[in-house]
């Protein structure tokens, strides 16, 4: 099927060109041979090698981590925002605290090392978001597990209310006592009598 395709478009093409190098680079781009499948694994490896390291060297520059840790971490003069975004004039920590990140990432330490390091100076509360691992996974799995635990709570007494309510009717209609009947409404009477 996929051969007819081409050499269709190929006498379509060699028609209205009449280059014989276009038609046979299109009979050798389709043509089956034993090398053909190395070649093109050749070319996509090639292609994956290529798209691998434009990925990776995207975020290489220091100045990028730099400005990734810098938006990572909370200014702790109590302004409450992000360390490189304080406006607070006249603020006298966030300038230390950008030096002190300077010179942590210049000598060359791990994210997590740099953010345990300003951890332990000026408290968990440096983080804009606690670090992953021990007992700081209860901060990102806590709020969903109560929500998750909550809806499954609701469910269930939702389905326990209606299953009482339903035995409820079948009590009542089987007692052949009716909300119309002359014994009801004696019964409701004698109740609300002073």
């Amino acid at each position: 099927m996929f051969e007819g395709f081409v050499e269709g478009f190929v006498a379509r093409l060699s028609c209205r060109t009449g280059s014989l190098r276009v038609r046979r680079a299109l009979r050798a781009l389709c043509t089956p041979s034993v090398s053909a499948p190395v070649g093109r694994f050749r070319r996509f490896a090639g292609a994956g090698m290529v798209c691998l390291l434009a990925v990776v060297m995207l975020g290489a520059s220091p100045d990028a981590r730099f400005e990734k840790m810098g938006h990572e971490m909370i200014c702790t003069c109590g302004c409450g925002q992000i360390l490189l975004e304080c406006n607070h004039v006249g603020c006298p920590v966030s300038p230390v605290m950008i030096s002190e990140l300077h010179a942590q990432i210049d000598g060359g330490g791990t994210n997590t090392s740099i953010f345990n390091w300003f951890a332990a100076k000026y408290g968990a509360i440096v983080l804009a978001s606690p670090i992953r691992g021990g007992f700081d996974n209860v901060a990102w799995v806590a709020p969903m597990a109560v929500f998750l635990l909550a809806t499954i709570g609701t469910g269930f007494l939702v389905r326990m209310w209606s299953s009482r309510s339903r035995q409820r009717r079948a009590a009542v209609s089987s007692a052949g006592v009716g909300i119309g009947s002359d014994a009801m409404r004696e019964r409701i009477r004698r109740e609300t009598e002073y």
